[in-house]
């Protein structure tokens, strides 16, 4: 064993990152205070897996569009249940979350990161999410295995595009939401501004909790509607916001309007009782609205919320660390636990395992590391788990809980929690884990049974979570590496940064040779590069970003063609009629669908081999359409008749096919498609736009993008 002096311990920890030093010590921090953590006010205990209260989880998202606060608001919800020991700046690049190199400089986030924490008795497993349009992808991915969400709102911009974006994501999956109106000490920040947004552009009716105290830069703390209790922080008296005081509100009271927020209180009460009927009679019982008991008035604000009736509204400060305390309490009382919701796909596999993988990353020490959300069931460090979508059975090296980028080994994980394991090789986002074959095939006749359908010996693993749906890439550029040696090197990391990101796309052009990378923006590509180069130590050349076109026909074209040749003594025949026409019934960006005519069933007598050298003719010819050599979408192909000679071989019907496609997309009148993307250019700086856009600029924009149009929203 080896030996090493003080000087050398000394100058290794002089060494490391800063960033990394106080992750330590925070990770020190924790170990110390593992069994319990106090702060003022607050009293938090950690339970053991197996006497965990799943009524106490609380699996949550932090949404927004980009730069409206959601990484400060996290920041702060680490400091004030003690997961860090300082208030992590995005313009100073030492926060928790965005840990990675790239999301430091840059001062965004790129990729999403979990990290558990515990207020009062209350466990939060936390995500927070991207807030750049490049990024919706990991903003699926992670809604996908959330059961409520926290939507943050710049109050002097209310809803913006992408809090459109993900509010639709949200949707998609019907997860319950608040709304978090950020910033109110900026100027211009208006509650009514906020909720006419949300009722006009989300088309929600939201529900006003708390008013602030103070307007613009003299905010200085919240009143709540529902307790009728009055927050005000004192930054002075404590900087970091943790204290703060508390008091009820009367009429005595001159810093806010008492008889506005009774107001604002009964019509408050008036929403809820229109979801709630024990609420309405409460009302016809009590004399005056406002003796109506707070615990009332929760218990109802919870039930629209769940419910996805209301939108409960709430207001702070995190720049300023005020009202972040109360946001957090209302996470904790309103939004669901995980047996306030429902999955269906869960009843299948009872109290056995089933967990959904919704996101992997590639660590340089623990090899590759895969996030699941427990929907039922329990795993242990060390135990085999069956893939239901990759048909194999893999065993877990290490069982993780996740700080961020820090990870904590556990013994055992219960359903309703996410968490990381080590060791699974074959596995992929959106893969579905359970215990054993015979569980997933015991869950799959489950399925058929209440679905009322024959079970299929060949194909049991109907009784999967679905995945989500991954966009097609609209920029795509050359990928080159350094040296033919480090080519493998590069294969290595675009297959390690493929199943991290799903929404990376890397193929072979089979013409050049060349490796082809796509994805959503030129921003995602240019931080893959920098992430090769920084993770991989490859330095790779990039081409030009270019946008993926996408071509179609504008009218339908039929053709027989024939193709006759003797190759190596042998006489090698076949004759198609092909016809291609327009599909709007498939999905956008799909390629084609291969038919038969009606009048013969062709099918029934095409050998197997013949079929299958048919449609890969058919698909290879429609990659590369005749215009610009873009993928044919929107199209569908029918064969109606075909005869090939003994000796034909599969590579000569595909070509006759491909050949047959080309001469059909030529006739067809050929359209070339272009991604569409709706552009608003905001009051604030459309002024801006007209005086720094020149003739030629303007000109520029529209020859390059002529379906772009500059507006404003004010006409």
């Amino acid at each position: 064993m080896k030996i090493c002096g003080l000087s050398t311990i000394l100058r290794c920890f002089h060494q490391m990152p800063r960033h990394y030093c106080q992750n330590k010590i925070q990770m020190r921090h924790l170990a110390n205070n593992k069994s319990s953590t106090k702060r003022k006010g607050v009293h938090t205990t950690r339970v053991p897996a197996e006497k965990e209260d799943m009524s106490l989880i609380r699996n949550i998202g932090i949404l927004a569009h980009i730069d409206a606060g959601k990484t400060t608001t996290t920041e702060r919800m680490l400091y004030y249940t003690g997961l860090s020991t300082h208030l992590g700046e995005v313009h100073h690049g030492d926060t928790v979350m965005d840990y990675m190199e790239q999301e430091r400089v840059r001062g965004i986030t790129i990729s999403s990161a979990a990290i558990t924490l515990h207020w009062n008795k209350y466990k939060i497993n936390l995500i927070d999410t991207p807030g750049h349009v490049d990024f919706t992808v990991e903003v699926e991915r992670c809604l996908r295995v959330l059961d409520g969400a926290v939507v943050v709102l710049d109050s002097s911009a209310g809803v913006e595009a992408q809090t459109k974006t993900v509010w639709r994501q949200a949707d998609k999956y019907s997860i319950p939401r608040i709304v978090y109106l950020n910033k109110m000490d900026k100027p211009g920040a208006s509650i009514e501004k906020c909720l006419t947004s949300l009722k006009e552009k989300l088309n929600v009716e939201p529900l006003l909790l708390h008013l602030p105290v103070g307007k613009e830069v003299d905010f200085a703390g919240i009143v709540d509607l529902v307790t009728l209790k009055k927050f005000v922080w004192n930054l002075e008296k404590s900087p970091d916001g943790r204290t703060f005081s508390t008091e009820n509100l009367t009429a005595a009271d001159t810093s806010v309007d008492y008889h506005d927020i009774l107001q604002a209180r009964t019509s408050l009460i008036g929403q809820l009782s229109e979801y709630d009927g024990e609420l309405g009679e409460m009302i016809l019982s009590y004399k005056k609205i406002k003796d109506i008991p707070a615990n009332a008035i929760s218990k109802a604000v919870r039930k629209v919320t769940i419910d996805q009736n209301c939108v409960p509204v709430f207001c702070g400060s995190s720049l300023k660390n005020k009202a972040v305390q109360p946001l957090m309490d209302a996470v904790t009382h309103y939004l669901p636990s995980p047996l306030d919701s429902t999955y269906s796909f869960a009843d299948f596999y009872g109290s056995d395992l089933c967990a959904l993988a919704f996101k992997i990353i590639h660590d340089k020490q623990r090899g590759a590391l895969t996030f699941l959300r427990l929907y039922s069931g329990s795993l242990k460090s060390g135990e085999s788990s069956y893939n239901v979508n990759r048909e194999c059975t893999e065993k877990t090296s290490r069982l993780l809980h996740v700080y961020a980028n820090e990870y904590h080994d556990t013994n055992k994980v219960t359903a309703g929690n996410i968490a990381c394991v080590s060791g699974l090789k074959e596995i992929i986002t959106g893969d579905t884990l359970t215990n054993s074959k015979s569980t997933a095939l015991a869950a799959a006749t489950k399925y058929h049974t209440k679905m009322n359908m024959e079970a299929d010996n060949n194909n049991n693993n109907l009784a999967i979570l679905a995945g989500f749906e991954v966009p097609s890439p609209v920029f795509f550029c050359s990928i080159e590496p350094p040296s033919l040696a480090a080519q493998k090197h590069l294969d290595n990391a675009l297959y390690c940064l493929q199943r991290e990101d799903p929404s990376l796309t890397v193929e072979v052009n089979e013409e050049t040779g060349q490796t082809i990378l796509m994805g959503m923006g030129e921003l995602h590509l240019d931080i893959i590069k920098q992430r090769i180069l920084e993770e991989y130590r490859i330095a790779v050349d990039i081409g030009p970003p270019q946008v993926a076109y996408r071509e179609t026909i504008a009218c339908n074209a039929e053709l027989e063609e024939n193709l006759d040749k003797i190759i190596g003594g042998k006489e090698q025949n076949v004759t198609m009629m092909l016809s291609i026409k327009q599909d709007g019934s498939t999905p956008k960006f799909k390629h084609v669908k291969l038919e038969f005519s009606h009048a013969k069933p062709l099918h029934r007598h095409i050998k197997k081999d013949q079929l299958a050298a048919l449609n890969n003719g058919v698909k290879s010819a429609l990659m590369c359409g005749t215009l610009l050599n873009f993928p044919v979408t929107d199209v569908c192909v029918e064969l109606h008749s075909f005869t090939a000679g003994y000796n034909t071989s599969s590579a000569m019907i595909s070509a006759c096919a491909s050949q047959c496609i080309h001469k059909l997309l030529k006739q067809s009148d050929p359209v070339l498609l272009e991604p569409m993307m709706a552009l608003t250019v905001n009051q604030d700086c459309f002024d801006w736009c007209k005086k720094s856009l020149t003739s030629n600029m303007i000109l520029y924009l529209e020859r390059g993008f002529p379906i772009l149009h500059l507006h404003s929203k004010h006409g």
